[in-house]
């Protein structure tokens, strides 16, 4: 749609905005928000629609009901980029139809049709080049396959593409996910000297304090603070802390027209009582008896009715104050009870290449051992653990002496688009009846309606618990969980939940991950570092 944004101060503008999916799921109802100048923070639980209202700023979507409007050229990152296997660097780039004309143009083939595509862009293969050097990319070939990359790396590339490009708004989900440490970095450094309009989705703290402001979408509406996420986190302890003390001045306060009314009920029946008594010795003419009675029940009830307001006005307060402090939905991981002694040889790995005097040969995990495996971008974690399940490269040989090994891929591509979440889950327990399964998903925040969604309808932090609920509902119970990069798409207090989860789990855990908080808190007692260079070697702790 078209608006004018002449006078306005705003880049974005979302005017009662509606979106369901196809199955009739609600994610925006009337929502309306507005972005300006600058890095803005958009922040929510998982679910709260976050990567739907990106998407349809960047016209992805399109809205049920409501407008959209967007002053100059949109750039858009998504969690998942289209990773198609024949695509290529130059493709993710968007710059293969100007390299075409542009090697044509060198061959001799000097057509009017291949100046056209050309425009400008003589030197689109030197800029190309410069934008992956700076994200750290150098030596990535342009024509390099899009599967031969990692994760980290095709958002790495994504995202030179938007800094060639030059969008007047620029559009990033999850930005940091599957992005080692110096990634990171040279993202972090690409967000702080943007120019124009950009908004962010992330749990990414390090990134959230580098922005101008934070949207955070609740409830079906956004609220807008100028500021970075430490001083937004800041207002809401002030904000909790006020609404705490509310919860109990209203709690104190109900109380007392309890206590009031139950007192004023007491009264009400000794005059009662009194009256009956006056009346039965009737030491005055029955019609004045009569009235100072009747005067007495109207009393009495006027008395009670105000006694009755006044406690449903406490309780009423009492409830908006408790309100005020819920608490947003957090997942409730519940892991498996799957003890595994610790003598006995959970995996052991032979076959490894001794690429240096440290690098390990062979690797035993005994009992419940907790290991980090680390390491850049595009040096292979994730095929290594792959190649655990018998899904790698040949060379490696993997025995597994435990029951139940259950792997959490990056990609979390394990469900099937077109079942619903709780069909998914059951698929993983055959056994288990639909209500135990609905009983474990409800922990996962699948709810009633909510678990009949189709797994393609899922954001990403959706998809995720979906995955996981399937793994922890599992049968046979996990001995060994092998988990790569799970705090991606996890808000904050559900990656809390998760930690707290895994701290207490007693199997044998193989965690790759770039979150150091993360690993720090779930008590890693081997760290590994793989690197194409120095193969598998066993580092300090991080």
């Amino acid at each position: 749609m078209s608006l004018s944004f002449a006078s306005s101060p705003f880049s974005v503008v979302c005017s009662e905005v509606s979106f369901a999916w196809p199955d009739g799921t609600t994610v925006l109802d009337g929502l309306d928000a507005a972005f300006g100048t600058g890095r803005t923070g958009l922040i929510g639980v998982n679910g709260s629609g976050k990567s739907t209202l990106l998407a349809l700023i960047a016209g992805e979507l399109s809205p049920a009901s409501g407008t959209v409007g967007v002053a100059g050229e949109i750039g858009y990152l998504p969690q998942n980029l289209p990773l198609g296997t024949a695509r290529t660097v130059s493709d993710l780039l968007g710059i293969s139809a100007t390299r075409s004309a542009l090697h044509a143009i060198e061959r001799g083939e000097a057509t009017e049709e291949n100046f056209t595509a050309v425009g400008e862009d003589w030197d689109v293969e030197e800029r190309a080049r410069a934008e992956l050097d700076r994200l750290g990319l150098d030596g990535l070939g342009l024509d390099r396959t899009v599967a031969t990359l990692s994760g980290g790396e095709a958002v790495m590339v994504g995202l030179a593409a938007q800094l060639l490009a030059r969008p007047d708004v620029l559009l990033l989900d999850e930005p940091t996910n599957n992005l080692d440490l110096d990634a990171r970095r040279r993202l972090y450094e690409a967000v702080s000297s943007w120019p124009g309009v950009l908004i962010v989705v992330s749990h990414d703290r390090e990134l959230l304090d580098l922005v101008d402001e934070i949207a955070d979408l609740r409830e079906g509406g956004v609220r807008s603070f100028g500021g970075n996420l430490s001083a937004y986190e800041e207002l809401l302890a002030v904000e909790r802390e006020a609404a705490e003390r509310a919860v109990r001045v209203a709690g104190s306060d109900m109380r007392r027209q309890k206590r009031e009314l139950e007192e004023a009920h007491v009264k009400l029946a000794r005059r009662v009582r009194y009256g009956d008594k006056m009346y039965e010795q009737k030491r005055e003419p029955k019609v004045i008896m009569q009235e100072r009675k009747r005067q007495a029940q109207v009393s009495a009830g006027k008395h009670r009715l105000m006694h009755e307001d006044r406690l449903s006005d406490a309780r009423e307060r009492l409830s908006e104050a408790e309100e005020a402090v819920r608490a947003d939905a957090e997942i409730r991981v519940r892991l498996p009870a799957t003890e595994v002694p610790a003598g006995r040889t959970v995996l052991t790995v032979n076959g490894l290449p001794a690429q240096q005097p440290a690098s390990l040969e062979e690797l035993i995990v005994r009992g419940p051992e907790r290991i980090a495996l680390t390491g850049p971008n595009g040096s292979g974690k994730t095929t290594f653990l792959r190649s655990l399940l018998g899904e790698g490269p040949e060379g490696l040989q993997v025995k597994i002496g435990v029951e139940g090994v259950r792997y959490l891929p990056q990609r979390l591509d394990v469900l099937d688009d077109r079942l619903s979440v709780v069909d998914n889950v059951r698929a993983f327990a055959p056994s288990a009846s639909v209500n135990t399964v609905r009983a474990g998903l409800a922990r996962f925040l699948f709810r009633g309606r909510r678990a009949e969604q189709p797994a393609g309808t899922l954001s990403g932090g959706e998809r995720f618990r979906a995955v996981l609920a399937a793994l922890m509902l599992a049968e046979p119970a996990p001995q060994l969980l092998m988990l790569d990069e799970p705090t991606n798409n996890l808000d904050m207090a559900s990656a809390r939940r998760l930690s707290e989860a895994l701290e207490a789990y007693q199997g044998a855990l193989i965690v790759v991950s770039h979150d150091v908080p993360f690993l720090r808190t779930i008590g890693i007692t081997r760290w590994l570092h793989l690197d194409r260079d120095t193969g598998l070697t066993e580092i300090e702790p991080m």
